[in-house]
Parts: structure tokens; sequence; C-alpha cells
């Protein structure tokens, strides 16, 4: 998603400190028990995308302000602690526009004869993006193609829709499908080179939406099809770890579907994570019927004008409202990950609407609460498990054990009153632990607050309307207990 007649077509669908008494006595007191032999699904991160060319946006900002935007995407201490990145795969001739440029500008005259691929070294300011995430820790990068080069599919062209050739339904007299395949893999292949590794892989974007830029048309048996090329290939190429992703749905409905087709056609085992986007139908609370992950891999809010509020009457644009759509998908539909649209954006492109979580312009760049919603999330880091999380009026709760054994917890105070928030943890827990809490409203983004620690228990003030995320670990410097596992201490 990023022209205006595309948003057209879818318009349709912290501050308290260690309270004192009295200020105490005005407080509701709420309790959350976090129970963590009830396990679900596995979190493989929160992320977005700078496709379409804005990532340069970054690139072109000069110092201190482009090492300071960076840090708010990418430092897990300041910032939103961002996990992973959805770079677009390009498939255009140029770069006009902004369109991703295609890495073979020259198709060969048939599927079989070799293919002269060119390489920028830049992918849209892309790789230079990824590259300095990878120097903040980000180890998950997920590369998506809008469509394969227009060479390869029935229309003729990149953009407008039109199948990949050699799938059923697509009327062409060749099969490009090995050597779209291949093209994916070469893709992979020279990020890999400049020391990034791609994890996941995406062939479609969209594929139940034609629009006048980079597209292709598939439905999800279709997709199966492709599928059976694709996963040999990537195995043939040494690349078997890279996780396929399908299909980028416009919206939860036509994933459901996607999911049903995926699994009989027989390649359900072939694909990592079942993705949707969540224009045309949202979330809603029972997960898709698949036993691969799911992925949420792009929404925003695209007919709001730009808006740095936290919380405004509830818009689409607050980011209030952004801290209960992530949690919508992670508790509701046991989303493994939640990636937004833009991570920046200029104010010219699309009428300065709220598709983007910064506003890059004239040399520096304004960050929206949209922003600091995800930042509660960075307590839970890649490999965190979700496990149970009970009780309290008021508040939506969830919590996470991460892979280093320490406890996240993450609330919503959907009243409008401040509450004394206790977050009951299994006994032993918290002997030789630290626990620390930041809150977002809209006087705070992700303020640090002081956290009262009792035999089993955790406690701080969330403001109305305000976020809080619990972080309960083992400090790096303590030597008592040894491990830990699942938020309990192992003596060794």
């Amino acid at each position: 998603m990023h022209f205006t007649t595309h948003l057209a077509a879818l318009a349709a669908i912290p501050f308290l400190i260690a309270a004192a008494p009295s200020l105490e006595t005005r407080q509701s007191s709420q309790k959350i028990t976090v129970d963590t032999t009830k396990k679900y699904q596995t979190i493989d991160g929160f992320g977005f995308s700078a496709a379409f060319q804005r990532a340069n946006l970054i690139v072109n900002l000069a110092e201190p302000k482009q090492s300071q935007l960076l840090d708010l995407l990418f430092n897990t201490t300041t910032g939103a602690g961002f996990s992973i990145v959805r770079n677009g795969i390009g498939s255009s001739q140029d770069s006009r526009k902004d369109y991703m440029n295609t890495i073979l500008p020259k198709c060969p005259a048939s599927p079989s004869d070799p293919p002269n691929y060119v390489w920028d070294g830049k992918d849209s300011g892309q790789l230079w993006l990824s590259q300095q995430a990878v120097r903040y820790g980000v180890s998950t990068f997920y590369a998506n193609a809008w469509s394969a080069p227009g060479c390869m599919k029935s229309n003729g062209n990149d953009a407008n829709g039109g199948m990949l050739c050699g799938i059923s339904g697509s009327n062409c007299k060749t099969d490009w499908k090995q050597a779209f395949a291949n093209y994916l893999v070469k893709y992979i292949q020279l990020y890999a080179e400049a020391g990034v590794k791609v994890t996941h892989l995406g062939f479609l974007n969209e594929p139940d939406y034609t629009t006048a830029y980079a597209s292709m048309n598939s439905n999800g048996a279709q997709a199966a099809e492709f599928i059976k090329t694709l996963h040999p290939t990537l195995a043939a190429a040494n690349l078997s770890s890279v996780g396929i992703n399908c299909c980028d749905a416009t919206g939860w409905s036509v994933a459901g579907q996607h999911a049903s087709a995926l699994r009989s056609s027989g390649v359900e085992d072939k694909i990592y994570a079942v993705t949707s986007h969540e224009y045309t139908s949202r979330i809603n609370s029972s997960p898709l019927n698949t036993r691969a992950k799911v992925w949420q891999t792009e929404y925003s809010d695209l007919n709001g004008g730009w808006s740095t509020s936290w919380y405004q009457n509830g818009g689409s644009g607050d980011g209030y409202t952004w801290a209960n759509t992530v949690f919508n998908g992670i508790v509701n539909a046991n989303l493994s990950a939640y990636i937004f649209w833009e991570g920046v954006q200029d104010r010219a492109t699309n009428n300065n609407n709220n598709e983007k979580l910064i506003l890059v312009d004239n040399g520096s760049y304004t960050v929206s609460k949209r922003l600091w919603a995800f930042a509660q999330f960075r307590v839970v880091r890649p490999g965190a498990v979700r496990v149970g999380a009970s009780g309290g009026s008021g508040l939506k709760s969830a919590a996470f054990v991460n892979a280093d054994g320490s406890i996240a917890v993450v609330a919503i105070n959907t009243g409008t009153g401040a509450q004394s928030l206790s977050v009951a943890v299994p006994a032993g827990t918290l002997t030789g632990a630290q626990a620390k809490a930041w809150v977002t409203d809209n006087s705070h983004a992700m303020d640090a607050v002081d956290v009262t620690m009792g035999a089993d228990s955790v406690t701080a003030s969330v403001p109305g309307r305000g976020m809080i995320s619990f972080l309960v670990s083992k400090p790096a410097n303590a030597t008592v207990g040894g491990k830990w596992y699942m938020g309990h201490r192992i003596q060794e």
C-alpha cells in the first residue's frame, strides 16, 4: 500500500513514581496473576517496513539526526526496539516515483536462458537500513515481493495485477515459475554477500488486489503451486533455513481462505507463516486455522491526517488505538509477529497521513505515539513464549517468558483513572531478581516508573488510558541461584 488512489479504495474499511499514600487511596487497586504453566505461541517480534524508497529518508538524514532516528527504531533501551525489518523486493524497470527497481532490468528471451542480474548495492536504501539494523542486533529480515518482473507475468508488466506465468489460469505460452524462484534466491544471496541474512521470504503482496504499481494476482491454491517450486529451489541453494511466508492478504478473512487452500494443497508444512494485512477485514477473536505461524505483516491508518497523539477521542491513528490493535493480534489471534507499514515517510506523500510512525521532513523528524505503543512491547523479545495472565478490572494484560527467563507483562488501562497495578508471579521468581516498569500515555513515552517489590509480586501505577510494561529479570551481575527457566531459578 502506498498510493493515494489505493488509500481511497480502502477507506471503508512514566508519570507516577512510587505513589504517596494519599494518592494511592484515590486509585483503584488491580491484580494480574501470571501463570507460566499455560503456554501459547512463540513470539518472533515486532517490526516495520521502509519499502518504496522510504529507507532513503533515513539514509539522507545528516548526523546527529540519523543516529537519533535509528535509535528510535531499534534501540531496546531508549527506542521501540524493533526486531523485524520487512523489505520490498523490487520488480520495476527503474526507480521513477517511488518504485522499487528490479535486479533483472532486461529479461532473458526464455525462462531457461541465463539471466543478467544487475545489483546497485542499495536496494532503494533498504540494504543500508538493514545493515544498520544488524548493528543493533536485529536478526529477522522479511524480504517480500510485490510482483515478479513483468516479463514473467501474464500481462507483461510488473504493475496492474496479472499472474505468474506457469500458474494455473495464467494462460501463458511459457512457464516462468522456476525463473522467478531463482530470482528470489538471487536477491537473498545478494543480501547475504552484504552481511544481511534474509530469514523469511514472501513472493506475494495483497494478491487479491490489483494496483497501478507493482502487484500480482493469486489465490491460495495458485500460491501453493509456486511454493512447490520455491521450496526445493531454496533447499538446492542451501537456503532451507529461509522461511516461506504466504500470502500477505489485504485482510484477515482472505488470509483465512489462503490458510485453508495452502493446507488442502499439501504445502502447509512447507511454509513458515501465513501472513495477512488488516485493510479489508480486521483481526477477529479467533486464530487462523493453520499449523503454521501467523504474522500480521502490514497495517496502518491510511486515511487519517498526521497525528502524534496518544489518545484523542480514540482515533484510528492514536497511539492508544495502536496499543490495543497490536494487543488484540498477539493475545486474541495468537500472532507471532506484528509489523507496521512504513516506519518513516515524508510530509508530501499521501497527504501526510498516518501510515508512518515517524515523519521525516526538512532534515528533521517528528515521532508519533504509535511508535511508543510498539515500544511498550519491546520488553517482549524474539523467542518469548506467551503465558497465562488473568485478573484485573478495566485492564487488558498479557504475559510472556523471554528466552533468557525474564518475565514481561504488558497491560492497557482502559479506564480514565490511574490504577495501582500488582503483578503476581510464581513463588520464588523474585528471589535475587530486579523489576522495572515503563508507561506511555498523553504525557509520557515509555517513561520509567518506580516499582514496589513484594514477596511474589511487583506493583506500579498505570495512568488512565495508559499502557504499562513490566520486566522482571535476573540482574546481569547476579551470581545467586544459577540459571533461570520459565521464570523460575534453576539451581546448578
